[in-house]
């Protein structure tokens, strides 16, 4: 059993949970492998447009963070895999600042995502997955459901074509987020074709997706990102499909792990 998507203390929106913790969660649930994948630093020159600007790691904590990873790693290593890795923006139009910052930490890295948050829209950057209440704004800002979701998948497929260098994630992460708040805003529109076309990408590139539980802990959402019937056809093309429970705090180790289907 491997989760390969796992938030840290290091995270500035989630819980001060101790890595320690997280470990014996996994070893408890009986996970053999786990990836710690933190929010990446922005790419610099980006600035975080969510209104607590809490959304990815300071770059100044880079160093701690790795070198925390690697001490759990070892304090660990007769019961548990652990590997180093970080989840990493996709901002359209910063792909040289992140391939630089790619370049520099990336050899320290074992195992990473690569993910899509953030959005623009006549200049002004969003963050999809912030609130309900603040995805009710985005929805005014483009214009309608639809236009949001249109714009996620677009840039969730430019993520995976775009050149981010030799340590790029190989790895797509939540490639639904767009729907974690689909009971209360309903998209009137199938994307169904968009999703095929990212899978079918996904797939050329040899990448690995992100079978992420976290949803099934959304109210909003209940289901998984992707949901069941997605992962089946990527399952189908061959695509390797990693459990992730997303979680920011030690408790939600395993969330949504009871429908994921593998």
């Amino acid at each position: 059993m491997r989760d390969g998507h796992i938030h840290t203390p290091f995270c500035p929106h989630g819980t001060r949970d101790s890595l320690q913790r997280y470990a014996e969660a996994l070893i408890e649930q009986g996970f053999s492998q786990a990836t710690f994948t933190e929010h990446a630093p922005l790419p610099q020159g980006f600035a975080d447009s969510t209104p607590t600007q809490d959304s990815a790691m300071s770059l100044s904590l880079m160093e701690d963070y790795l070198a925390a990873i690697q001490a759990v790693k070892e304090e660990y290593k007769n019961d548990l895999v652990i590997h180093i890795g970080l989840e990493v923006d996709y901002i359209e139009g910063f792909e040289t600042e992140t391939a630089q910052f790619l370049n520099k930490y990336g050899p320290y890295l074992d195992d990473s995502i690569l993910s899509v948050h953030f959005l623009k829209r006549s200049g002004k950057w969003y963050c999809v997955d912030y609130s309900a209440d603040y995805f009710e704004e985005m929805i005014t800002a483009f214009g309608s459901v639809s236009a949001i979701y249109e714009s996620y998948f677009q840039t969730v497929l430019r993520s995976i074509h775009a050149d981010l260098g030799s340590y790029k994630p190989r790895r797509i992460g939540h490639i639904t987020l767009v729907r974690k708040f689909h009971k209360k805003f309903p998209c009137p529109s199938d994307f169904s074709r968009e999703i095929e076309d990212i899978l079918r990408q996904i797939h050329h590139k040899q990448y690995e997706l992100d079978y992420n539980g976290a949803g099934m802990a959304k109210p909003l959402c209940a289901e998984t990102y992707p949901p069941a019937s997605v992962a089946m056809k990527a399952k189908a093309m061959g695509i390797p499909l990693v459990y992730g429970s997303d979680a920011h705090q030690a408790a939600a180790i395993g969330q949504g792990k009871e429908k994921i289907l593998l």
